[in-house]
């Protein structure tokens, strides 16, 4: 099928070639993730946000408000690490990380320790947050990351962004995996063991609402228990990539109330090396009116992009491109 989508973008990369004559054309590329999470759909509407092939007609004829000449594609990928080897690799021009990943990559620590950092890579903008959750059994009585201590906790797989998260977590509130009964588990998994009454919490770092927390509230008696930074504020003062969030009441069945947690974005990042005047274009597209109509409609993560927020959590520099627009707007001084 990959197969096929690239003779299709070859053939509509020449056909656009033709009908633009002597015009310039580029192209960009931006790394996803799977095509059934969330990365991939949200990139495709990015892709045609800032994309205005030659021959289009202006923003202001109602044509395309992205950047002239350019050509966006989403591709699929395995995600954060594979984005940001992407653009290392310059097989991508930019790509979808989470922020914690993302800050990781660009000091060479946390999952990338003893890799090469990655030290050109740079942020065009925070998109939406990715929700740290910590689930517990009602009947643990665990009621804070504190009393987790001398309980049956999973962390998550080795090698996983949820997995360093924990730790640090665990760091911000004066405990550590030697004061919990680990293991390292996926969350559907951690899920069945909870189920099973064999698991007392779990972590577990993505959109609400996520399914296997769902459906274990639908089973089983749970509690969203609070992560904040107001009770560990070494937490966000060590970790620049943590925002705070919200998980609203209701959202899991048994959870009424609203519950404080910390959230790292899923940002949209690049290289060093492209060329400032086309970041600044794409910032700009990102951030336009009819970007915004486009995002509200397409997809339910969508209205979660907002400029407000763009600066949100992220823990690596940006491009000057969109520190420029950023500036322009308003939104740095």
């Amino acid at each position: 099928m990959r197969h096929y989508k690239s003779i299709f973008g070859a053939v509509l990369a020449v056909g656009l070639a033709t009908s633009a004559g002597a015009q310039d054309m580029s192209f960009f590329r931006i790394g996803t993730g799977g095509t059934a999470g969330t990365y991939y759909p949200i990139g495709g509407l990015l892709a045609n946000a800032i994309s205005n092939p030659p021959g289009s007609r202006s923003c202001e004829e109602g044509g395309s408000c992205g950047v002239p000449g350019l050509v966006a594609s989403a591709l699929s990928s395995n995600g954060s690490v594979a984005n940001i080897n992407g653009i290392a690799g310059g097989t991508l021009e930019s790509g979808f990380a989470q922020s914690d990943v993302a800050t990781w990559a660009y000091t060479g620590t946390g999952i990338w320790e003893g890799k090469p950092a990655v030290e050109n890579l740079r942020a065009i903008a925070n998109l939406y947050p990715e929700s740290i959750h910590l689930v517990a059994s009602a009947a643990s009585g665990i009621n804070s990351v504190a009393d987790l201590k001398g309980k049956r906790v999973s962390l998550d797989e080795p090698g996983s962004g949820t997995l360093v998260d924990a730790r640090v977590i665990l760091e911000g509130y004066g405990l550590s995996e030697a004061d919990i009964m680990p293991e390292y588990l996926k969350p559907d998994q951690a899920a069945d063991r909870m189920r099973d009454g064999a698991m007392d919490a779990f972590f577990f770092v993505g959109g609400y609402p996520a399914g296997a927390i769902a459906e274990l509230a639908s089973q089983h008696d749970v509690k969203l228990v609070s992560i904040s930074c107001e009770d560990a504020p070494t937490i966000c003062e060590k970790y620049t990539f943590f925002a705070s969030d919200t998980v609203p009441g209701g959202t899991y069945e048994g959870n009424a109330d609203d519950v404080k947690t910390l959230a790292v974005g899923a940002q949209w990042v690049t290289g060093a090396d492209q060329p400032e005047d086309l970041i600044y274009g794409i910032t700009k597209a990102l951030w336009n009116e009819n970007t915004r109509k486009q995002l509200d409609a397409g997809h339910a993560k969508g209205k979660a992009i907002t400029k407000e927020t763009a600066l949100n959590g992220v823990g690596i520099p940006l491009h000057p491109g969109a520190e420029k627009f950023y500036k322009e707007a308003g939104l740095l001084k």
